[in-house]
């Protein structure tokens, strides 16, 4: 072999291994960039899922296994609403558990303020929990949407300021009952046509005369006041 072909022959090698050890060269910095990338997509896994934990809703499925757990160590029964026209105080039955402790959550978690008592029926209820601004709306959304099962054997019946919650008028053969709103009977001495198909959970203690009121206030389509009458604040006290 001439030494010009031996000498042809080497260079053509060096080129190949030169071209080798470049093309190694470029390809090892995009071993981090990967990791970074799959570091980057488990971070936002972990937030979804921290996140999934925050936005727990009540929904049919989960509610009263909630308000089971909820209520075994519930002490307090009493709520004081505070009104635009004045303030009353509520005690709520012990064996009524749901709705129970279903307002005690609802209270606490300041869903009742700035709610309003949008049907009035006079010498019959009051009704409230419901409004007609986006803020309730809001509330709601954000608590979970959700219908408790009625608890009307417990011999309570629609006395005169007796605390009560109508059942939703949607798609509801068992008369579930609506869990954001509740009614106060004022006739007296009371609404027995009532008793079987709704749910009393307590009675008003103090302050009826600011129920009656309320219940006096004028009217207009749909039993809603012409002026609202607000809840301001409805706090659980011992």
């Amino acid at each position: 072999m001439s030494f010009n072909r031996v000498a042809f022959n080497t260079i053509i090698l060096l080129l190949f291994l030169v071209g080798c050890k470049e093309e190694k060269t470029i390809k090892v910095p995009q071993e981090p960039q990967i990791k970074l990338a799959q570091d980057s997509i488990d971070a936002i896994e972990i937030t979804s899922e921290e996140k999934e934990v925050e936005e727990f809703r009540l929904n049919e499925e989960n509610s009263i296994e909630f308000f089971f757990d909820y209520q075994k160590d519930l002490k307090d029964n009493k709520v004081k609403l505070t009104t635009s026209m004045g303030s009353f105080i509520v005690q709520l039955y012990d064996n009524v558990p749901y709705h129970k402790a279903n307002f005690i959550f609802l209270t606490r978690q300041g869903y009742f303020d700035g709610t309003q008592f949008h049907r009035i029926v006079e010498n019959f209820i009051i009704q409230g929990g419901n409004s007609d601004d986006d803020e309730t709306a809001k509330k709601r959304g954000k608590l979970g949407r959700y219908l408790l099962p009625p608890d009307s054997k417990k011999g309570y019946k629609h006395h005169r300021g007796t605390l009560s919650m109508p059942s939703s008028e949607i798609n509801n053969p068992h008369k579930l009952a609506s869990p954001y709103e509740f009614f106060i009977v004022v006739t007296k001495p009371g609404s027995y046509h009532l008793d079987g198909d709704f749910t009393p959970f307590g009675k008003v203690i103090q302050g009826m005369h600011v129920v009656d009121k309320i219940n006096k206030v004028e009217v207009g389509k749909g039993d809603w006041p012409q002026n609202n009458v607000y809840i301001e604040k409805a706090e659980v006290i011992q």
